[in-house]
């Protein structure tokens, strides 16, 4: 909150987030340099070469491609973590080299201090624990039987989790306008005499991270419950796949053969760091196997989202959802410090052959230039790891918003198209009048409870697009047809969910279908479905609660979702990146026709839109290589389908000019989200 809300380092707080991310990372990766530094003294004992290798190995670290492109753009926890697994793997090294005695003692509190306070950030910084243990215990370990050490951990450590068991309930029932798993209802009391989940389920199942339906790690012959991928080897498959990402992504199949390079480097100089420092060496393996082996068993991911492309056999709900690479990033980074060892290893064969000794540094001196081994993954990363000047998540937000009528629901599918959107509305104050409901989300309490409870802002007309602010440029465009009167809209004062918390708390999580279609108003829901899950029923209780009363909204990247589910095409009128819920069947007449590909069309809203609202450059700007998370990309897409679609109604009816625009500016945005050379690129 310090950094990102209140130094004036930049003028948005987005940049001001993304420094946050370099700066975390930067000092991990200077906190890998002294370590690096310190265990290469058995390998090279010259300090100037010695710093250049360190140095080297670290910058290999820190701009592998993980870690750099988390580095970069990152609203996320992993940098924090890195940083912290790097501060306390040097505050062990640091303690090993101490004088004993009760100083020295001290660093080992104040380690379990952070180690504790790093798992309330995510549990990916008490990763160094295995590490720290095996330094510890081959340094001195009588250190834990002392009393002062002993009362001073367990005092640190609760210190350390107060972030979770204190101020997150805190800060959650306050009901600030993210709470996601909205933790509340702590009671210190009851917890230490019944157990945290029987006092706080909210906090317990948030710290557990039930939502996320972690699976078993084991084989569950019991019901027959396979671990996620068929075995093991698919999971170490997708780790090598992301590995050999990491030192040049931009060079394609050269990719790979660095990667084996770096492995061997990183490898050898593991090796060497056992045979004259075994400290060093082992507590250097225990990370590792922490990092690699032990994680990818405890992650127990399904298949990678591309790895096996060929396979056919492995369905989409066999695959994880995105890319999984930033849960190795810690893996990635600390591989830097062995990557120094391995160029250390390097540096003393050369200096050897020329003759070097710690009394004779010429042939070290001749031994450094292998120090630029260092720059290979600052150039081969230097293309798709940067995300400078991508304003894409923000521009769509936007956009995504200002498509949606005053005091609009617009229902979302996934964390892509609502995270930016609630960025868009807390930080930059764009459009939050409009309610936001979240088909993933809508499938857990917490959500629905806060759609219920959430008081609409007042509209600012100038603060929106200019289709909102009625004048000369908006002649004609249609301003609602069921909310705006002649003074403009009128700000709900009603809940967008009529149900109570504890009618909240008892809907199931499936439900056998009604029988009989459902009609409100004039429209009428002809259920698809067999079972209905939570977020179906949200859906229904959204629109019988506000039809009629508020604009209903979903957005095109929710896909099917209202026509599948509910059967709602009749009543659905495409205006841009939305489709609109008529208050009764769609009769085709003026603005509103029947298009090709998209249903019924506002033509005019819709020509308003994107001919004048909407910030396509963002997905249309020049990228060599491509969007760089596939996964996303069907979000930036959405531009490309909308503007191609579109051009194609507006040549039937007759607007050459406006066709030719939008086919332009979709095969623009093609172009830019694909690398050069693949086929289908324009």
């Amino acid at each position: 909150r310090l950094f990102d809300g209140l130094l004036p380092l930049a003028a948005s707080y987005a940049e001001r987030i993304n420094l946050f991310a370099a700066v975390t990372s930067a000092i991990g990766a200077g906190c890998w340099f002294l370590v690096s530094e310190r265990w290469l003294r058995a390998i090279v004992p010259v300090k100037w070469p010695r710093y250049v290798a360190a140095f080297a190995g670290v910058l290999v670290g820190a701009t592998m491609w993980t870690v750099w492109n988390q580095s970069t753009v990152n609203e996320k926890v992993y940098t924090v973590s890195m940083f912290f697994m790097a501060l306390v793997t040097w505050l062990v090294v640091h303690w090993g080299d101490d004088q004993p005695g009760p100083h020295r003692d001290r660093w080992i509190i104040l380690i379990a201090y952070l180690l504790a306070l790093t798992s309330t950030n995510h549990m990916m910084g008490v990763l160094a624990a295995p590490a720290v243990a095996v330094y510890v215990l081959w340094t001195d370990w009588r250190v834990l039987t002392r009393p002062f050490v002993l009362a001073g951990v367990v005092v640190a450590v609760i210190i350390g989790l107060t972030p979770n068991h204190v101020f997150l309930p805190i800060r959650a029932e306050q009901y600030p306008a993210v709470n996601e798993g909205e933790p509340v209802g702590f009671n210190p009391v009851c917890a230490l005499t019944g157990g945290m989940a029987n006092c706080s389920k909210p906090l317990s199942d948030v710290l557990n991270r039930v939502q996320y339906g972690k699976p078993s790690v084991l084989d569950n012959p019991a019901d027959g419950t396979p671990r996620s991928a068929s075995f093991l080897g698919a999971q170490l498959a997708n780790y090598w796949q992301y590995f050999s990402w990491q030192f040049a992504r931009d060079w394609g199949r050269l990719a790979s053969v660095l990667a084996v390079a770096f492995g061997v480097l990183g490898v050898t100089g593991l090796y060497q760091l056992l045979q004259r420092d075994r400290r060093a060496g082992l507590a250097a393996g225990a990370m590792v196997f922490t990092l690699t082996l032990a994680l990818i068993f405890y992650l127990n991911f399904k298949y990678g989202y591309s790895m096996y492309p060929e396979r056919t056999d492995i369905e989409s709900e066999m695959r994880e959802v995105r890319e999984r690479d930033y849960f190795f990033v810690c893996s990635f980074a600390f591989f830097g410090t062995l990557i120094a060892a391995g160029i250390g290893t390097l540096m003393r064969t050369v200096a050897g052959f020329f003759g070097g000794t710690e009394n004779n540094p010429g042939g070290w001196q001749r031994a450094m230039p292998l120090g630029l081994i260092g720059l290979v993954p600052l150039l081969g990363n230097r293309v798709t790891a940067s995300r400078d000047h991508e304003f894409a998540a923000r521009d769509f937000a936007r956009d995504l918003l200002e498509s949606v009528e005053p005091y609009g629901i617009l229902v979302t599918a996934g964390d892509n198209d609502t995270f930016p959107l609630w960025y868009a509305q807390e930080v930059e104050n764009i459009r939050p009048d409009v309610t936001i409901a979240n088909m993933s989300l809508m499938n857990t309490e917490w959500h629905l409870k806060q759609l219920s409870r959430r008081e609409t802002p007042p509209f600012d007309p100038s603060n929106a697009i200019a289709l909102w602010r009625p004048g000369p440029d908006s002649v004609g465009i249609s301003l609602g047809d069921s909310t705006a009167t002649a003074g403009g809209w009128v700000q709900p004062t009603t809940s967008v969910l009529s149900m109570r918390e504890g009618e909240i708390d008892s809907l199931p999580e499936y439900v056998q279908a009604p029988p009989r279609e459902l009609r409100y108003g004039n429209v009428t829901l002809r259920v698809q479905r067999k079972y209905l899950d939570r977020k179906d029923l949200a859906t229904i209780f959204l629109i019988r609660d506000n039809l009629g009363r508020r604009p209903i909204y979903f957005s095109w990247s929710a896909g099917s979702f209202p026509d599948a589910t509910f059967g709602l095409s009749p009543y659905l009128v495409s205006q841009g990146f939305v489709r609109k819920l008529y208050p009764g069947p769609v009769v085709p007449g003026g603005p509103i026709i029947q298009s090709a590909g998209m249903g019924f069309m506002d033509l005019d809203r819709t020509k308003e839109l994107l001919d004048k609202a909407y910030l396509w450059q963002s997905a249309a700007r020049p990228r060599p290589r491509g969007w760089v998370d596939d996964p996303s990309k069907s979000i930036l897409e959405l531009y490309g389908v909308i503007y191609a679609g579109v051009a194609e109604t507006f040549r039937q009816q007759g607007d050459s000019a406006m066709a030719v625009r939008a086919d332009s500016i979709a095969t623009a945005v093609a172009r830019s989200l694909r690398p050069m050379g693949v086929p289908g690129t324009p």
